[in-house]
């Protein structure tokens, strides 16, 4: 049976109702739902038996941590997935079809795939205690710092609209505050270029007498406070104040309060609008219009044609949401840089045509995947003539928290944690030798936040070597250790081989298997490519750990290389348009250890002119990237591709300029390695073209269910006509006990000069009666040629038999 064509289904528009909105509806039986299938022996938990699945409910002594990670259920140690929440954080619920579910001996909270090891001193940190001093990342100060303060004077200033100032639809039109802490250079004259900051998931609310949290209701209850998040960045603001740049740190409270249950996508929407209505209003002040006192802040003092965003945890996934919305206006505002911290990326959604810098704590025990990874990876190759460089950086030592004061316990006023839970961790934990205290990680976050703004709107070329890879270091950062990868512009490199799909440039020899791969645990099928790691957690591998919304779609091909023995190769032909590399200043690509690596693992890096000569220089000799990463156990240690970088300048046995061919050579007796940009590159910065990008939506349909086999046809479109084809990847994503369609992700192609495409889900009628239509989330993601505008939608599906 087919389903009706889009043009004769009816449309989803507006904002659907909170009922719609979790990612586990089940439509109402006919008939009473059986007595449940088993319960834990505390009543904590319980399972009920469902037409083809069971309901998993447990119950909580006390409200869910307010973590930037979704929640999910575990039973018997195994992650089922992303878990309802009720709105008062006791009780969370999953519908599955998987039979672990059926007969469990226990139910448990899971985060990033992951149930926490339990730590009797977890949740509490030692800001006092001072690590023993460990050694420092080899590398080179730089002769500036980017925390050193400028010229000016600060000023600190605020402006407050309320609690219910605005309503957002990506909270179903939910009320949530207009509040910011300013920062001002008090002696600059002129518009200053502007730097917006956005706090991620905290509790919103607390009593200062009792010192309970809540994070249910908003506009805060009674007898209790806003917990003021947006003014733990006093560092990094002073910093850029003091150089002459505004600073806007906005409250994002309402959207923590409401985001888990009303929310489509998590908050990423709602946050991304509290940052343009921040804009929106700083703009008409600078104009002289609206608020007097932000018109007395801000009237001819800043240049909306120059700003800067940072966002930190779902801040991060919030920031970039705002630069892709600013993008679809008609007349959007200059944004110039934007800063991801420690970002949850549940939708992986690109972030092409724009500098950008993705900072990953190593010890988050929040967003313990990294999967912000994501944002970088997503863009690498996104837009063919890119003109925006992108960077990468894994802070060693440092947590999810110690960036805000007001998460820091012993210096924020309301209650914080260290969300690295297992004080005893020989990595992480507080009293391990390389975990920075509080005030040595807000000392790196502070230079390295500072650093990328100056570097992109100051201009101050000095600073890139923080973010390019060359190995540079920030004096105030201390003892940090930083690894950084990056990719230039695409006028300012070279691409050799991208390792992201087989090429007959690249061949193997010898003792050797070399063949690309995408992805982990065989989430991605659908391209075709063997999966990447089988043995790593969703937490130990950033580039592949699967997205909440994205969670089939495939996640950062590179070459798997292994070798037997020293005659193992992998060879790399150079085309004759490469000839000539005057204009790059290194060989650059990124590598890991594999994951079935059991000791040291080196390889020969050789290159080859046209009159045969050759030089080769070890891997070990220039990079740590394949000396595994610290830890014992889940969530570490991590799998990340860290930067390979030989200076041409140091190629002195051949001639660069007529280079044939590149050679990676087992260099130890066995090993084995993933590959992956390898490229000759300067890197700059580069120059921000996003808005010139078309969006990409998906568009929602209503269909009913049929009997047996069907499709629904759902809709691609674009903002504009498309000068390339557009490819995008599109998530389906199943609830319920008897889902009537399945999770599968899919890539489809927009042709050039086209405005849409379509794409078909399947159907699977049956003849069993239900009360309720059932909805599906729909997600598209990871385009190219393009970005995306409005990335989620609803797959409804109205049920055609009679009661």
């Amino acid at each position: 049976m087919r389903l009706p064509a889009p043009g004769r289904t009816r449309t989803l528009t507006g904002i659907v109702t909170a009922a719609l909105l979790c990612t586990t509806l089940l439509a109402a039986p006919a008939h009473a739902d059986p007595p449940p299938a088993g319960t834990g022996a505390d009543g904590a938990w319980t399972v009920e038996s469902l037409e083809g699945g069971h309901r998993v409910t447990l119950r909580l002594d006390e409200p869910l941590p307010v973590r930037d990670a979704v929640p999910e259920i575990a039973v018997d140690g195994r992650s089922l997935g992303p878990a309802e929440e009720s709105a008062d954080g006791t009780t969370l619920t999953i519908t599955t079809t998987d039979p672990a579910a059926a007969a469990p001996t226990s139910v448990a909270v899971a985060w990033n795939g992951e149930v926490p090891a339990e730590s009797a001193d977890a949740g509490r940190a030692a800001p006092g205690l001072a690590p023993p001093q460990a050694r420092k990342k080899p590398g080179h100060d730089l002769p500036a710092d980017p925390a050193a303060p400028g010229r000016y004077t600060v000023v600190h200033d605020e402006y407050d609209l309320g609690d219910t100032a605005i309503t957002l639809e990506g909270l179903g039109g939910r009320p949530a505050e207009i509040r910011a802490k300013v920062y001002l250079p008090r002696e600059a004259r002129g518009e200053r270029p502007l730097v917006v900051f956005l706090h991620g998931r905290h509790s919103a609310c607390y009593n200062p007498v009792t010192r309970q949290t809540s994070n249910s209701t908003w506009p805060c209850p009674a007898e209790q406070q806003p917990i003021a998040s947006h003014t733990g960045y006093d560092g990094p603001a002073d910093v850029l104040a003091s150089n002459g740049y505004v600073v806007v740190s906005v409250s994002a409270n309402g959207v923590n309060a409401a985001d888990n249950p009303f929310s489509e996508d998590r908050g990423a929407l709602a946050r991304g609008e509290v940052v343009m209505r921040h804009l929106d209003l700083l703009a008409a002040a600078e104009q002289g219009h609206g608020d007097p006192k932000l018109v007395r802040l801000f009237r001819n003092r800043i240049d909306l044609d120059d700003v800067g965003l940072m966002g930190h945890s779902r801040g991060g996934e919030g920031v970039v949401k705002a630069a892709l919305m600013n993008a679809g206006r008609p007349r959007p505002y200059g944004i110039r840089a934007v800063l991801p911290l420690a970002p949850t990326d549940f939708a992986r959604a690109s972030l092409p045509g724009v500098p950008m810098a993705v900072l990953l704590p190593y010890c988050d025990g929040d967003v313990s995947n990294q999967q912000g990874q994501h944002f970088y990876d997503d863009s690498l190759y996104a837009v063919e003539d890119d003109p925006a460089f992108r960077s990468s950086l894994m802070v060693m030592g440092t947590n999810h928290n110690f960036f805000n004061t007001e998460w820091t316990p012993g210096v924020a006023v309301a209650p914080a944690s260290d969300d690295w839970g297992n004080r005893n961790d020989p990595v992480c934990g507080a009293a391990a030798p390389d975990r920075l205290t509080p005030a040595e990680q807000y000392a790196v976050g502070t230079a390295y936040i500072a650093g990328f703004f100056r570097l992109v709107q100051g201009g101050e070329k000095a600073l890139l070597p923080l973010f390019d890879g060359s190995g540079g270091t920030a004096p105030s950062a201390g003892r940090a250790v930083v690894h950084t990868v990056a990719q230039a512009p695409a006028d300012d490199r070279l691409d050799v081989a991208t390792f992201t799909a087989p090429s007959p440039a690249v061949r193997v020899s010898g003792a050797a298997t070399a063949a690309v791969c995408a992805s982990m645990l065989d989430r991605s099928p659908q391209s075709g490519l063997p999966a990447c790691a089988a043995k790593l957690t969703t937490s130990q591998a950033p580039s592949w750990t699967p997205a909440t919304y994205a969670g089939n779609v495939t996640a950062t091909p590179v070459l798997r290389f292994g070798w037997s023995d020293t005659t193992g190769r992998v060879t790399v032909a150079l085309p004759r348009h490469a000839r000539g590399l005057d204009d790059y200043d290194a060989l650059t690509f990124r590598a890991a250890p594999d994951e079935n690596a059991t000791g040291p693992a080196d390889l020969a890096v050789t290159v080859v002119d046209d009159r045969g000569r050759s030089q080769t220089v070890r891997v070990s000799e220039v990079s740590d990237a394949l000396t595994p990463f610290p830890g014992t156990a889940s969530p570490l240690p991590k799998t990340w591709l860290r930067t390979v970088r030989i200076p041409l300048s140091s190629l002195r046995r051949v001639d660069v300029d007529d280079l044939r061919e590149i050679r990676l050579t087992g260099a130890t007796p066995t090993g084995g390695v993933y590959l992956g940009d390898l490229a000759f590159s300067e890197i700059e910065v580069g120059r921000t073209e996003l808005d010139e990008l078309p969006q990409v939506s998906v568009q929602g349909v209503t269909v009913p269910e049929g009997d047996g086999a069907g499709t629904a046809t759902m809709r691609l479109t674009l903002s504009e006509r498309a000068k390339k084809p557009v490819t995008v990847h599109v998530q389906s994503i199943t609830s319920g006990a008897s889902p009537v369609i399945p999770a599968l992700a899919q890539r489809v192609v927009i042709p050039a000069r086209a405005t849409s495409a379509t794409f078909e889900v399947p159907v699977t009628g049956n003849s069993t009666p239900a009360a309720a239509a059932q909805s599906y989330q729909v997600v598209a993601s990871v385009p190219s040629n393009a970005v995306i505008g409005s990335g989620f939608t609803r797959l409804v599906v109205e049920d055609d038999d009679a009661l």
